[in-house]
């Protein structure tokens, strides 16, 4: 997240060009909202303020509206969305943009106007001329939060906000049931103030009353449970599993799915790679890597490996009706706990 750029927007320096871009939409539309209100008062926004969709209209038409004059204002605002153009993805819709028109444009852009790009990715393709362009000459923000401490940071900030606190051990579970989303955290968040009232603290026990928790969650605080040889409070969560009818496979596929993630960053770790790199290298939040590598030393890559296998040998035999997919994961739970 870039607050610099909106310490500019808030001090009325505002730029003619913007591209924002980044899967935290979140961040985008908060970054929208602001510019839109610094620029424009209520009055100005019904003559002065157009969207554009991309994927609808060419781009033609929001640089044709861009050139044109404010009415009863100082400046226009256009948002295009869906520019889908300066990535390298593949375009949903069949619309003919006229990209040397945007690219004399931005150029040369219209001092009445302040047009933005919004996209929804990860990455843009920068080999493309239009793309080079406008990051040279627009205002950039990356719509991002990979970080761990960025994001604790920018949590602390928004309780603060909220009127409220929030404990250490709070955060860390709430990151991980969230998986580090940003716009799910500002809904949890949002509720749990609600829920502990002005000038109250947010707790770990709150978090877990609370927070819209999916099967991936169950499943890992499942094998932590397995891992930390706690077999009775394993096999609850795993016959609640099944109450909330929950697929045997799905759980299996899940299970090897976060014994995998143990191995990789306990030998990615050995191997000389940072949190940051493993977090890159396996597309996952760094919370997650940071969670498994703590719980990986405790176990030896042999026990990895060979659960791993287990688990594999385990889906053969309930796929080829050797033993019942119920029991099969109640003798994997109990024959950890043996080791």
């Amino acid at each position: 997240m870039n607050i610099d750029l909106h310490k500019k927007i808030k001090a009325q320096k505002f730029s003619s060009l913007y591209l924002l871009y980044g899967k935290e939409t979140y961040f985008i539309d908060e970054t929208i909202q602001l510019l839109v209100s610094n620029v424009l008062n209520d009055e100005e926004r019904d003559f002065n303020l157009s969207v554009y969709d991309l994927e609808e209209v060419p781009v033609d038409a929001a640089l044709e509206d861009a050139q044109t004059l404010p009415f009863f204002g100082d400046k226009r605002v256009v948002i295009c969305k869906n520019a889908v153009f300066l990535t390298g993805a593949k375009e949903k819709s069949k619309i003919d943009h006229n990209l040397q028109l945007l690219e004399e444009y931005i150029t040369s852009p219209s001092p009445n106007a302040i047009l933005i790009f919004m996209v929804d990715a990860e990455k843009l393709d920068e080999r493309k001329k239009v793309t080079k362009l406008l990051k040279k000459e627009a205002e950039v923000f990356e719509a991002t939060m990979n970080d761990e401490k960025s994001l604790i940071s920018w949590i602390h900030s928004e309780v603060k906000q909220l009127e409220v606190t929030i404990e250490e051990e709070a955060v860390g579970i709430l990151i991980q049931y969230v998986r580090g989303t940003v716009t799910l955290l500002v809904q949890e968040l949002h509720k749990m103030a609600m829920y502990v009232g002005k000038n109250g603290n947010i707790t770990s026990e709150v978090v877990q009353l609370l927070s819209s928790r999916t099967i991936e969650d169950n499943i890992f605080e499942l094998i932590d449970c397995v891992l930390s040889n706690k077999v009775p409070k394993a096999m609850e969560i795993y016959h609640d599993l099944l109450k909330l009818n929950e697929e045997p496979i799905k759980i299996l596929s899940l299970l090897s799915s976060q014994f995998r993630l143990l191995y990789q960053v306990k030998d990615l770790s050995k191997r000389g790679y940072g949190q940051q790199q493993i977090a890159t290298h396996l597309k996952i939040h760094p919370y997650r890597v940071k969670l498994a590598a703590q719980k990986a030393t405790q176990f030896s890559n042999e026990y990895l490996t060979t659960s791993l296998n287990e688990l594999a040998e385990m889906d053969y035999r309930i796929k080829s009706g050797q033993i019942d997919k119920k029991l099969a994961i109640e003798l994997f739970i109990l024959k950890q706990y043996r080791r």
